[in-house]
This record gives C-alpha cells, structure tokens and sequence, in this order.
C-alpha cells in the first residue's frame, strides 16, 4: 500500500498563493506518477495537474496553466503543487494521487491507484 498525505491548503485571498504537499510513504515514491485533482461543492472531481515518475514530464489542465506548478522530490517522498494568481473558482478540495501504470502521467482518475484524504483550498473575493 502506499499512503498519502495531503498538507498547505487554507485560506487565501484572491491573488494569492499557496504551496500544496503530498507526502508519500509504504511504497517506491518514484515508481508513481503523481496527479493532483480538484471538488467543488456540486462538481466532479477535475484534473489539475500529472508529473511523471522522474519529473521531467508535466501536464496541466487548461484553468491552471500559468498559474500552477507541479513539482515533486523523490529523495523526499513528496510532490508539490505551487497555485500562484489564486482564484474564487479555485476553491476546491484537492487531491494527490498516484499512479502506478502510467507511461509518462495520467489525465483520468480512474486510471489512479492511490488517492489521499484531500486538503480544502478557499479562495475569497
């Protein structure tokens, strides 16, 4: 099993930034591609950002772009989200997960081994 662990959200103004951290353990951290997802109240949980195993391949979601940088430390166990230029509509709960198949990183979530507990990002007007 690998656990992970989500830690930085709260809450920011309109503008601001935030520094998300996932921390894995139970398992080869480099082994996994890392996503992180977003849920709104009353939305599907949406994809925000992938990096692969070794961290020289990242994919955005369109929202994010610019904005958000993935990052991840194997000799730490850890992948981070860096939200720049934060939004109202960024307000979500976000998700690390880590997937164990994947050639490069993954958009969907079900191709997803390991989800964390999640971390509540608020972004006020």
């Amino acid at each position: 099993q690998l656990q992970l662990v989500e830690s930085g959200g709260g809450l920011v103004q309109t503008g601001g930034s935030l520094r998300l951290s996932c921390a894995a353990s139970g398992r080869t951290f480099s082994s996994y591609a890392v996503g992180w997802f977003r849920q709104a109240p009353g939305k599907e949980r949406e994809f925000v950002a992938a990096v692969s195993r070794s961290g020289t391949n990242i994919y955005y979601a369109d929202s994010v772009k610019g904005r958000f940088t993935i990052s991840r430390d194997n000799a730490k166990n850890t992948v981070y989200l860096q939200m720049n230029s934060l939004k109202p509509e960024d307000t979500a709960f976000y998700y690390c997960a880590a997937d164990f198949r994947a050639s490069m990183y993954s958009v969907p979530a079900t191709d997803y081994d390991y989800w964390g507990q999640g971390t509540q990002v608020t972004v006020s007007s």
